[in-house]
């Protein structure tokens, strides 16, 4: 039995050989990704579902966001603004993990959860209840990138699709062949999604706002030349694998 079928056993059969157990091996074998099979993984401590299939998050996209969250939380502090709401917009939603990360540990913040499919709007709201999250501090919005956004926000939280659409060969068989492509590859080299952001985010951050971007490997050059053309103060952080990762763009 290898890693990911006693993971399985583990994690959602509790250790015990089930005849759906047996069915589930056979999906894992078939080339079905471990997280889809078990229904759900961790993300910085928040149950996540993914029965609808979203994008599966990945532990990058984690560690940055961890980092994000004891970032805002100090300056939360630093400005005496503890007991005021912190008002967040977590784009590109998908599974909805980042926002209800985002609100697990920061609980003076309110996130509105901005994503294209409605079926995963559902999942989000979904989510949300699995994680005991009160309602009243979410807002989920359909919407393709900006086009339904009407308030503004200290924060903007974004993982935009960033592979290239041309080099969809590059991603791994799994991905290409059970995740949604359209939370995946981008054109312009994969920068279309990020370009949206940079150029048209501004009015929908508050004086001094901040927006984090996930982006892939290679795409730090450019994506500064992008932020620097609009205007933006930016900094870039690395991952826990030493590669280029996320992007702080300043209003």
């Amino acid at each position: 039995m290898n890693k990911e079928t006693r993971w399985l056993l583990r994690e959602k059969y509790h250790g015990v050989e089930t005849p759906e157990f047996q069915e589930d091996v056979e999906r894992l074998n078939g080339g079905l990704p471990l997280a889809y099979v078990i229904g759900w993984v961790d993300f910085l401590g928040c149950r996540i579902d993914l029965s609808a299939k979203p994008l599966i998050p990945r532990p990058e996209t984690e560690f940055w966001v961890e980092q994000a969250i004891a970032e805002v939380a100090s300056c939360q502090l630093l400005v005496a603004r503890k007991k005021n709401p912190i008002k967040i917009l977590d784009l590109f939603s998908g599974s909805g993990c980042i926002g209800i990360a985002l609100l697990k540990h920061l609980p003076n913040a309110t996130v509105d959860f901005g994503e294209k499919d409605p079926k995963l709007c559902q999942q989000i709201k979904k989510n949300i209840a699995l994680n005991n999250i009160d309602a009243s501090q979410t807002c989920i919005v359909q919407t393709d990138t900006f086009s339904n956004i009407t308030e503004t926000y200290d924060y903007i939280f974004a993982n935009p699709p960033y592979i290239d659409s041309a080099r969809k060969e590059t991603a791994e068989n799994s991905v290409i062949l059970h995740e949604p492509h359209g939370a995946l590859f981008a054109d312009e080299g994969g920068l279309s999604f990020i370009i949206k952001l940079i150029n048209e985010s501004a009015p929908y951050l508050k004086p001094r706002g901040v927006m984090y971007i996930e982006f892939g490997e290679n795409q730090k050059e450019a994506i500064t030349l992008i932020a620097n053309a609009a205007g933006w103060k930016s900094e870039f952080h690395k991952d826990q694998f030493s590669k280029w990762r996320m992007a702080k763009c300043v209003s």
